[in-house]
Formats: structure tokens, sequence, C-alpha cells
């Protein structure tokens, strides 16, 4: 069903195949099971800022995307983005899968449930007697137009995901479709509302400013520049730039520069046991250590004396039980 020109096929056994994407930027992989005919279950791992597709439907697809964890950039309108996140989904044809798809966590967990319109509404039904659900009307009440469609906090429907990421390998294929049939079922009777609550897009020339905002906090990190000056040097509205910049990484500027100078930090008080506190201070922008240990306790759970101490016996006796293995 899916056009895998752009993967790379690591494994393949009776109803599953695995692909492999990879690019500068890290990796992924699709472990793709056919559940009916005309209709896949897809767990999507993926490890990775960006990607580059070249995909293009060779059939009318309905795709349902669940988020466990990361964050994606799609395609809201023409020339405009808004994101996906933990616990959204994601309902698309596909028609808009061609081009650069961002990652701004560097990470996607989900699945998707890939239907094949014209072998599923016959297959389906070939399969299961009565079956109440028609699966066009289902595809057109959730994709109205080309673009993608989001329920964000799809709470009343996590139970039927949420139990799909741990199944014994001995049931999966039954297990798997039991669980689409009751999405099918559920999605036929949810009531969406009439005027669904949108998150809010943004345009192209917006996500390119905030994503170079952020670029930059992170070559300046020893740095500290006021939401104003950052505004004024990108030439973004300020709250254009707040509203934009937590919508792509789903926090606000001066969280995300908290935890990035902060595992940057952890980073270097382990490949560089003999800098002091004060001086990796100031390497991160604070000039009070005890300001800077705050903040370090605030995201690693412990002082940065403590994490050195510990990730550094971590290390050693990791070392001995190598070298004392290799003596055998």
């Amino acid at each position: 069903m899916n056009n895998m020109a752009d993967a790379r096929p690591i494994a393949r056994s009776s109803g599953c195949s695995v692909f492999q994407f990879r690019n500068e930027t890290g990796d992924g992989t699709m472990t793709v099971y056919e559940v009916f005919p005309g209709v896949e279950l897809i767990y999507n791992d993926f490890h990775m800022n960006c990607y580059d597709s070249d995909y293009k439907p060779e059939a009318d697809l309905f795709c349902i995307d669940h988020c466990r964890e990361g964050r994606l950039e799609y395609p809201a309108k023409s020339d405009a983005y808004s994101y996906v996140e933990a616990g959204d989904l994601k309902f698309d044809r596909r028609l808009t899968h061609t081009g650069k798809f961002d990652m701004p966590l560097s990470h996607y967990h989900g699945i998707t449930v890939a239907v094949d319109m014209k072998i599923a509404e016959h297959s389906i039904h070939e399969q299961i007697k009565d079956f109440p659900v028609d699966l066009r009307e289902l595809q057109k009440k959730f994709c109205k137009d080309a673009h993608p469609a989001v329920i964000h906090n799809a709470g009343s429907m996590e139970h039927i995901f949420g139990e799909l990421y741990a199944v014994p390998q001995n049931i999966k294929i039954p297990y798997f479709r039991i669980k689409i049939l009751e999405l099918f079922l559920y999605m036929y009777a949810l009531e969406l509302p009439k005027e669904p609550t949108e998150k809010p897009y943004f345009y192209r020339t917006q996500v390119e400013k905030t994503k170079a905002i952020k670029e930059f906090l992170a070559e300046h990190k020893q740095e500290n520049y006021t939401q104003e000056q950052l505004a004024e040097k990108f030439d973004i509205p300020i709250t254009a730039m707040k509203n934009c910049f937590k919508s792509v990484y789903g926090m606000p500027i001066g969280s995300w520069l908290m935890q990035y100078r902060m595992n940057y930090a952890a980073e270097i008080l382990i490949a560089n046991r003999d800098i002091s506190i004060t001086e990796l201070a100031g390497e991160v922008g604070y000039d009070s250590p005890s300001k800077f240990a705050i903040a370090f306790r605030k995201i690693m759970g412990m002082s940065p004396t403590e994490y050195r101490s510990r990730k550094t016996s971590c290390l050693i006796g990791t070392k001995r039980t190598a070298r004392s293995g290799k003596t055998k």
C-alpha cells in the first residue's frame, strides 16, 4: 500500500515488514503489519531532526496517526504549519505528504492506521458481516480537504491506541484486528464539535525565524538575551515569537533554553572532569555558581557536583567490569 521508495527494507516476514530511514540528522524505522486487506498498522520510531519525503500516494488513502512521544510539524494549509504532539490524533489522506518534515524535539514515536479505501471498504465487510461503519463516510467526516485534520489531546481514544504499544508477539495480528475495528466503530459514533477548537498555525516565515532563534540561542548559550532583543534581532513581533516558539518546541523560550543549557552542562561535567563549577556556570550563561546549581538541580534532580560524582562512579564501574571480562 505504502510507497517506500525512499526507505530501505531491513526485515520481512509473514504479514510484517520493517523499513529504515536515514539521513545526516539521524535514523528511523517503520514496522508495518498487514491487518486486513487494505488496512495496515504501522509503528513509527524516528530519531532525527527532519526528513525529506518524496512520498506520493498511489491509492485513495485514509490515515490515522497517533503521536505517543515527540513532536511533528505538518502543513495546516498553504504555506502554514502546525504541530502534532503527544496524545494528538492526525487524520490525513497523504495528499500533502511530499517535502520536508521537521521533528523539533529530534524524535517522534507513534502508530499509523493506513487504509487503502478501494480495497478496505470491501474486505472489511467481507470478513465482518453487517459491520455498520461506512469507511467512505468516515473519511469524509474526519478528512474534509487535502490538508490534515487534528484532534488535540484525544483522551477519549487513548485507551484504543495505548493498548497497542505492548502486544505479545503470538497474538499481534488478531489483536490488531479487534482494536482497528474498535477504532472504526468509535470514530463512527464520535460526535465532532460543530466548531472544533483549532490550535494556532504559523506561516512559513514565522516558523523559519523561530527555528533561527533556537539555533542562535544554542550557539550563544553563554550569553543572555531578553525576548525583546530576540524579537528585534529577528524582526518578528514578540507575541508571535512566543506563541510560535511554544508551538514548535512544546515549551516557552526560557524553559527550552534552561533545559538545553543544563543538558549541555551535564555532558561537559563528564567529558571534562577538570572544569570547575564556576567556569562551567559561565559557559552556560550564569554569572553565579549558586544560581547555576539551582537551575541544574531543577532539570537533573541533583547538584552538578552530585551528578559528576555519580556518573563518574558509574563509568569507572563499567570500565572495571569490562576489564575483568577481558581477563577471564
